[in-house]
């Protein structure tokens, strides 16, 4: 799949200066409702996660947002207490567009991450993400800097924009697709946003999630 895509700054992105104000109305107003009204699941989802095995029930790692800065993530944590020393990423600057984040096959992962997972409910801690502001509802996933500092030029265009919990890329096949697809799918969506775009890739984002398709 080619993913030479030239983002152009003034036109893709400064000329719609109004629908990403919209879009950062509707992630804050949108994300405190969802806190709100999810609160319950999440307690449950807590003391589910610390009763099912040792360690803190959210996990924070540093990601790389827009204009490449960094920033922690929350999510709930679905592996071993220090899983990252448990097993290396493994990283071929080579071989940079056919590198695949997650594995189906991982034994760090809990009983109950292992359903977290599949229903893409340990993503939910990201809605203070977006409430903060450094993370939207839909945009590029945020990667972590050992992947972007081998990152070519043309990968770097996908942090002009604020990284997001879903995006076109997730719901081209979420976990399982190679980055390379993954960016071209990125900028696909950075050349056409829009705040429509953006409702209709939250749609496909929910019907995704209820299939359980590319998520493990």
């Amino acid at each position: 799949m080619d993913n030479d895509i030239v983002i152009d700054p003034i036109k893709d992105i400064k000329n719609k200066k109004i629908q990403f104000i919209v879009k950062r109305f509707f992630d804050f107003i949108l994300s405190l409702i969802g806190i709100i009204i999810l609160s319950p699941i999440l307690l449950i989802l807590f003391i589910a996660i610390k009763l099912d095995s040792k360690g803190p029930a959210i996990f924070k790692q540093v990601r790389v947002g827009v204009n490449g800065r960094e920033f922690k993530i929350y999510k709930f944590r679905t592996m071993v207490v220090n899983a990252e020393k448990k097993r290396a990423l493994e990283i071929d600057p080579e071989n940079l567009d056919k590198f695949v984040f997650q594995s189906k096959s991982d034994n760090r992962i809990t009983k109950v991450g292992g359903f977290l997972r599949k229903t893409s409910l340990d993503e939910l801690p990201q809605l203070f993400n977006v409430l903060i502001g450094n993370m939207s509802l839909v945009g590029p996933r945020p990667e972590i800097p050992d992947v972007v500092k081998f990152y070519p030029e043309n990968y770097k265009q996908r942090l002009m924009v604020v990284p997001g919990i879903t995006g076109l890329a997730q719901v081209s096949g979420r976990g399982e697709i190679e980055l390379g697809k993954t960016i071209f799918y990125d900028l696909t969506y950075i050349k056409n946003f829009s705040v429509i775009y953006d409702l209709k890739i939250l749609f496909k984002t929910f019907i995704s999630v209820f299939k359980h398709e590319g998520a493990f």
